[in-house]
């Protein structure tokens, strides 16, 4: 049987991760309070946030970066988790 949280990305109930995604403190909480669409929607978001700011998992700076997307997007904790500056997405849109 699926194991359920309430996910504050979609804000109701939903089939929650089968482990936690990240070591650590961080990756407790993403896995308590994350669903598996929920957390879907983040590593798209982090595909675009690596993309648009042309970060790499490796540099310890970028890494800096992306977990402050991660908490802001995940959590809306700081100032970080919104779209990039100045993204125009698919077709030029904002």
């Amino acid at each position: 049987m699926a194991r359920t949280v309430n996910c504050v990305i979609l804000k109701q109930a939903a089939e929650g991760l089968d482990e936690p995604p990240l070591p650590g403190e961080l990756g407790e909480r993403i896995y308590e309070n994350v669903s598996a669409e929920g957390w879907r929607q983040w590593l798209e978001r982090l595909q675009m946030i690596i993309n648009e700011n042309q970060l790499t998992s490796a540099d310890p700076d970028s890494q800096h970066i992306i977990e402050q997307h991660m908490l802001g997007f995940l959590f809306g904790e700081g100032d970080f988790g919104g779209l990039p500056a100045g993204f125009r997405g698919f077709g030029g849109k904002k």
